[in-house]
């Protein structure tokens, strides 16, 4: 193809772009249509047209990324997508102005950030639509740089948003099967179709972009410094890590890890392996530069491996779901991880975890409850014998399912 034959190619594929209305809203349907639109002409187009094309929808405001160009993978990385793929809303709502008032915590008040039915309710009592039926998971950015929202599941996959304190909204990701931001906030891994991929998160824009081959069910569901945590299942035992620098994920350095948790300020990861007589679930110390090597690990409590729960910033504490001694209920239980290398201590803590930990600067763990219900943990009152319990969320709709935002890593 000339020179003069791609930038006719390029001029009406532009113009055709140019020609499709905008919607205001993300459409699931209308996605996926435009997702299997753009596959089938990637498919007819040489890898030198893709590379021109790229370098001509970056300066346009679009860019599909591909780790390989004679490789086709689904096009999910959406910045400021001109068909629509982005959307912005005008600006926020505060709560005694009208509109959907902040949910009543009752003793809990505003300490946390939520996102209850598609809505995000700050702290500081403001409240922006999110355009999204429902999410999994929000973490708010440093230095008051908003929100990063994942979306629920729908059949078009998961969104990955980014809001503003203005109101603002902006989708960085959308189209993928699984999403996983880092602590800190400065990157994101996601699966798309048998791709595991890796991006820098700057502003409203992802940099940086690497990927790999995908082995069977694998997703990313942690990180380690700049790895990623895969889990080769989530049916099933099994963790690697991903070092996107050096390559591909090896599939043959799985661990039979059962969970992980979180991290110690000094990078070795908290998680559960089996072990003890009988085999059950104990808490163990991951070492990450030895391809997940326990260090050492300790039993006692029966330790749930659901996989929620969250390690405090200082490393001190885990809350995670579990029982102790002959009790048949399962609960929160806080674990002094100063134990670890003895008896492990762990101490009833509240109702069962239902969803992410946020634990804040004030040392202090949220998170909400099977039944809807905000549930704040204080260790120094657990260690005192007190058990929390669950403050009621009113002026929500009963199928609403709060989202805890959590705090971004220090």
């Amino acid at each position: 193809m000339t020179a003069d034959e791609l930038e006719r190619a390029l001029r009406e594929t532009l113009s055709r772009q140019a020609a499709v209305p905008l919607p205001c809203t993300v459409d699931p349907a209308g996605l996926a249509i435009r997702r299997a639109t753009r596959t089938r002409r990637r498919r007819v187009v040489t890898g030198t047209a893709l590379a021109g094309m790229a370098t001509v929808l970056v300066s346009a405001g679009m860019v599909q990324l591909s780790p390989q160009a004679t490789q086709p993978t689904p096009p999910t990385v959406v910045l400021g997508d001109p068909r629509g793929s982005s959307w912005t809303v005008p600006e926020p709502v505060p709560s005694p102005s009208g509109g959907s008032p902040r949910p009543a915590l009752g003793p809990a008040g505003g300490a946390v950030d939520l996102v209850v039915d598609g809505t995000l309710y700050t702290a500081g009592n403001t409240n922006i639509p999110l355009g999204v039926a429902d999410a999994d998971r929000a973490q708010r950015v440093p230095d008051k740089g908003g929100w990063l929202v994942v979306g629920a599941p729908t059949v078009a996959g998961r969104a990955l948003l980014s809001v503003h304190a203005d109101g603002s909204t902006r989708v960085l990701l959308a189209g993928a099967e699984a999403t996983l931001i880092a602590p800190d906030g400065g990157q994101v891994a996601w699966r798309d179709g048998d791709r595991l991929s890796i991006a820098g998160i700057v502003g409203d824009k992802l940099v940086a972009v690497a990927g790999t081959t995908a082995p069977g069910a694998a997703v990313p569901v942690g990180f380690a410094g700049n790895s990623v945590l895969v889990r080769r299942d989530p049916a099933r035992p099994g963790y690697a890590l991903w070092h996107p620098a050096a390559g591909g994920l090896l599939t043959a350095g799985w661990r039979d890890v059962l969970a992980v948790h979180g991290a110690l300020p000094d990078g070795r990861l908290v998680g559960l392996v089996s072990a003890g007589t009988p085999r059950r679930p104990c808490l163990a110390l991951l070492d990450p530069t030895r391809a997940l090597a326990t260090i050492r690990s300790a039993c006692g409590p029966t330790l749930s491996s659901d996989g929620l729960g969250g390690v405090s910033a200082d490393g001190r504490w885990l809350l995670l779901n579990g029982r102790t001694g002959s009790s048949d209920a399962t609960g929160a239980l806080l674990v002094d991880l100063g134990t670890l290398g003895g008896t492990l201590v762990a101490r009833p803590a509240g109702p069962t975890l239902a969803g992410a930990v946020c634990w804040t600067s004030a040392g202090t763990a949220w998170y909400a409850d099977a039944r809807g219900g905000l549930v704040p943990v204080r260790p120094d009152r657990v260690v005192a014998g007190e058990r929390a319990a669950a403050s009621p969320l009113t002026g929500v709709e009963p199928a609403g399912r709060p989202v805890v935002v959590t705090d971004p890593a220090p």
